[in-house]
């Protein structure tokens, strides 16, 4: 398989000095494999290139397991097996959905890797929706945060219900200096790519000093001055994202959010408007600092001082990802420090000033059908084209799912194709077309 072809069809240059080093080492050796490296620097290729090499396309059985601690990691991680393009079948497992859809779901698919958490995908082991014996790679991602989050005892149960495993790779942003005993790596080839400065230097570092306590009216004045780029605000509680969110929301910002307390259809909503240029702030929990692979974040805003210097790396990280610059913002109460010893400068806001709330470009729309139905991608530009009257160059990301997609088009459009699309079909399908807010 040719991997110049595959990271050309992602948009990426070239491979960084980790991935080359964690792609000979999974490929041309039988080791197990340690990859330690910071967040944002590509760990998720870093495995499945040389993974999707390994395993059999003529056989139909599930031949690699990958454990990730959430179902925003699964869902992402076989989105991008999918644009690889490698011809190889996946499936996403995780909680929030019955175990019996998607047992229907993997014997319909057939898949040949499966991406899940512990929980999960013991469930299916047990049931025998997922058959143990052809299983021969295992990889835990994440695997600092799986422990963490005390998946412990259910990955340990995991891996001894695997009698034919051959490899193990584990992947983590952080130091694993003791390998739990459950885990059983054997001869093992440790790739550490973990630098002493955790936060990176294509960081630049800001305090905003607030006068109030409250920080809301400074975030405002804040978000005003950086303009239309991208911004990821962290606070450490789901109810203060909630009241941030809406804050933001009355006072005209085009805004999502993310916390643990939301339905996974809202989530995945939400992070595809921030993801797709249809929102410029995402309002989250530290949920949205790991296992998220969000490009062309200029901002992180730390509303609430992160709780420990692990979670300020992991934050900073969801910025200047591959060779991009960033920038970093502590919002500092008048009874509140900088967190970290570190040169920054000081950020004036300029509290006085007439705001100017950014616009975003693109706006969100749903599309009620999907692969399922037979609509692809270029199905849809084709239909929002001539439907819609819009041209391709006004028709951003799009995402299809089983019954559904996403699909990014020019704010300026959107009424237009709305109004436009009302009541026709799709490759002779009668869909339902309506904006995402």
């Amino acid at each position: 398989m040719d991997f110049n072809r595959i990271i050309q069809k992602l948009g990426i240059c070239e491979l960084n000095d980790m991935q080359m080093d964690a792609i000979n080492a999974i490929q041309h050796s039988r080791n197990d494999v340690l990859v330690l490296s910071p967040t944002g620097t590509g760990k998720t290729l870093a495995y499945l290139l040389p993974l999707i090499q390994l395993i059999d396309p003529q056989s139909d059985d599930v031949q690699a397991l990958v454990i990730v601690p959430g179902r925003e990691l699964a869902l992402q991680s076989d989105t991008v097996l999918k644009n690889m393009g490698s011809g190889l079948r996946s499936q996403s497992c995780y909680g929030g959905r019955t175990a019996m859809e998607e047992h229907r779901l993997i014997k319909q698919n057939r898949p040949q890797i499966v991406f899940g958490t512990p929980g999960r995908l013991n469930d299916h082991l047990d049931k025998r929706n997922i058959a143990a014996g052809s299983i021969r790679y295992l990889v835990i991602d994440e695997f600092d945060k799986c422990l963490e989050m005390g998946f412990q005892e259910e990955m340990g149960q995991l891996l001894g219900k695997l009698p034919a495993l051959k490899r193990r790779i584990l992947l983590s942003a952080t130091d694993a200096e003791q390998i739990p005993r459950f885990v059983e790596l054997g001869l093992t080839t440790r790739i550490d790519y973990l630098a002493e400065e955790h936060v990176s230097e294509r960081v630049e570092i800001y305090q905003v000093d607030c006068p109030q306590r409250d920080k809301l009216d400074s975030l405002f004045a804040l978000l005003c001055q950086l303009g239309d780029t991208q911004s990821i605000v962290f606070l450490n509680y789901r109810d203060s994202v909630k009241r941030t969110y809406q804050f933001l929301l009355e006072r005209g910002f085009v805004v999502s959010q993310l916390h643990g307390g939301m339905e996974q259809r809202k989530r995945e909503e939400s992070l595809y408007q921030f993801t797709n240029g249809s929102a410029n702030v995402l309002v989250a929990t530290d949920l949205a600092s790991r296992g998220l692979d969000i490009p062309h974040v200029e901002n992180i805003i730390h509303y609430h001082l992160p709780q420990n210097e692990e979670a300020l790396v992991h934050r900073v990280g969801r910025s200047a990802r591959w060779d991009a610059l960033g920038r970093t913002f502590f919002l500092i109460g008048p009874e509140e420090q900088l967190p970290i010893e570190v040169e920054c400068e000081n950020w004036l806001i300029e509290e006085n000033a007439h705001p100017t709330i950014p616009s975003p470009h693109m706006a969100t729309i749903y599309i009620g059908k999907g692969k399922k139905d037979k609509i692809s991608k270029s199905d849809i530009v084709g239909f929002l084209c001539k439907k819609g009257g819009i041209l391709p160059s006004e028709i951003g990301r799009i995402d299809v799912k089983d019954r559904y997609a996403y699909a990014a088009i020019s704010t300026k459009k959107v009424n237009q194709v709305l109004q436009l699309v009302k009541g026709e079909k799709i490759k002779g399908i009668r869909t339902i077309v309506e904006p995402i807010v």
